[in-house]
């Protein structure tokens, strides 16, 4: 029994990420209708930047935070910058430039950090009062991290003005720009917000996955089925879903298919819920006239 409830909380702990990147996806398909498929190179070339400021002798809570603005600034910049020019360009050429940047930070992590495996530090002691029977201090602290995050934004885009204009910047484009939001501003800020989280979830994960270039490969799988199991237009919905695959992914694995094919489980749950439920769990039905 210990041993199955170690495999759920353990789980639970690596669905916060899973949703926190599924989150991600999810806020820059509101905004542009495409799936970002270099969120996950740019949350790993972020967490090299912890990385290198903890080797330069920073406290880890300095360099995290830290870290996080400079994502963001970096998330506000490639949208103004790379993204705007192409916003209303054809769908291919938008896949284009996602798949761009993705081999580009890709490159540049490997060229500037090398492509060797690096160790990096958790701030939760191994031995501290976060240790359980059935899961570790990181664990535990990693889903406090994130659940803390997650509560921040949905306060974020529920309670301040900025929030509220973004999330009718991403519904409805038109009818904000009527009502005097600068519509591509509000994006902008929707990449940065991305980015910023996208950097959180690889400096959790990095402990337990060791870092390198492809570090967040698997982990953008497991988030993107996240986001299409929870509805690829439902922010909600994208974290419950991450809490649903990291279960599976570590009941499945340690009781059914072996750890050598948990990465299978994110693959069947996106064709599955493509084939069989395309608007997932919670998002919404969208019919249009044609």
């Amino acid at each position: 029994m210990d041993a199955f409830l170690h495999q759920i909380f353990s789980g639970l702990a690596n669905g916060c990420i899973y949703g926190s990147v599924g989150l991600g996806l999810v806020m820059i398909y509101q905004a542009t209708h495409h799936i970002n498929f270099a969120q996950g190179e740019m949350a790993t070339f972020s967490t090299f930047i912890a990385w290198a400021l903890i080797q330069s002798g920073w406290p880890y809570w300095a360099a995290f935070f830290v870290t996080v603005a400079i994502s963001f600034i970096a998330g506000l910049v490639i949208q103004r910058i790379i993204l705007r020019p192409v916003e209303k360009s054809p769908v291919l050429t938008n896949v284009i430039v996602f798949i761009g940047l993705l081999v580009i930070f890709n490159s540049m992590a490997g060229w500037i950090f090398d492509h060797t495996i690096k160790s990096f530090p958790s701030p939760f002691a191994q031995k501290g009062m976060l240790v359980t029977p059935w899961f570790s201090a990181h664990e535990v602290g990693s889903a406090l991290v994130m659940l803390a995050v997650l509560f921040a934004l949905y306060a974020f885009f529920r309670f301040t003005p900025i929030g509220l204009a973004m999330r009718a910047a991403a519904q409805n484009p038109d009818s904000a720009r009527l009502v005097g939001i600068r519509v591509s501003w509000m994006l902008a800020m929707g990449w940065g917000l991305a980015a910023a989280i996208g950097s959180v979830a690889g400096m959790m994960v990095a402990p337990v996955v060791f870092l390198d270039p492809n570090m967040m490969g698997g982990i953008l799988l497991y988030g993107f089925a996240a986001a299409l199991l929870g509805g690829i237009d439902n922010p909600g919905g994208a974290v419950i879903g991450g809490f649903i695959v990291g279960v599976l992914e570590n009941l499945l694995g340690a009781y059914v298919i072996g750890t050598e094919l948990k990465l299978s489980v994110a693959l069947v749950l996106i064709v599955g819920t493509l084939t069989l439920k395309p608007d997932g769990l919670f998002g919404k039905q969208v019919v249009t006239r044609v």
